[in-house]
């Protein structure tokens, strides 16, 4: 039997960055300013869906009639709350120890996120992304975005490698659900405020504290060469 080499999909918010609740301060200071109430706990519930889903979301839960004007103001609402609060977003512990462990290990990876560059590329940096090396995937890239594969499948293309061959590592369960659609394996980190329980159900096979964490037991999900 020949033997399949294992690649790796990050997600990036509340997976490799410490940055879920940031959004969830952003996008509720973005849903104030539209005279919009929505408790933080439902906001973060939903971090990591598409725009689309996400105003389904609101439609159903304010009973507005949310208009793709008022979505588009939201987005850049957001966008310029988070980056307000990006002073306080930090790598998550062990985040650039794995990363370069798999690098050296010549593990192929890469990250697939539902952020759009405006968001996402500052936390890119702070990782220290390569963009030459690595072919990073955002939401700008997609058609849609998790729970649709369509990002990991993206992804897998352009590491070159058979996505039944990638483990995508996440920490909601819209990274499980987008992954199970791919047809990909999952790991689950619980850094993003997401229970073990609730990861496992979603069909994370393995649920690890945070990227740290992971490191320690990279076997298990074989990332070994």
């Amino acid at each position: 039997m020949a033997h399949m080499d294992t690649a790796f999909i990050f997600d990036l918010d509340g997976t490799l960055i410490d940055s879920v609740y940031q959004h969830v301060l952003a996008w509720q200071e973005a849903l104030d300013a539209e005279k919009i109430e929505l408790s933080a706990w439902r906001i973060h519930r939903k971090i990591g869906m598409s725009g689309g889903l996400f105003a389904n979301m609101l439609i159903r839960e304010t009973q507005l009639d949310i208009s793709q004007d008022l979505l588009d103001r939201l987005r850049t609402r957001h966008a310029e709350a988070y980056r307000r609060q990006s002073g306080k977003v930090r790598a998550l512990p062990g985040s650039r120890e794995l990363l370069a462990h798999l690098t050296a290990a010549g593990i192929p990876w890469t990250i697939a996120t539902s952020g759009r560059m405006e968001t996402a590329g500052p936390n890119l940096e702070m990782l220290g992304i390569d963009f030459a090396k690595v072919p990073v995937v955002t939401r700008d890239q997609v058609k849609y975005a998790k729970p649709d594969p369509d990002l990991f499948l993206t992804a897998a293309e352009r590491l070159g490698v058979d996505i039944q061959s990638c483990i995508v590592v996440g920490d909601s369960i819209w990274d499980t659900l987008a992954a199970q659609r791919a047809r990909a394996l999952s790991v689950g980190l619980l850094c993003g405020g997401y229970g073990e329980d609730e990861l496992q159900r979603a069909g994370a096979f393995r649920v690890y504290e945070d990227p740290a964490d992971m490191l320690k037991h990279l076997d298990e999900v074989g990332g070994r060469r």
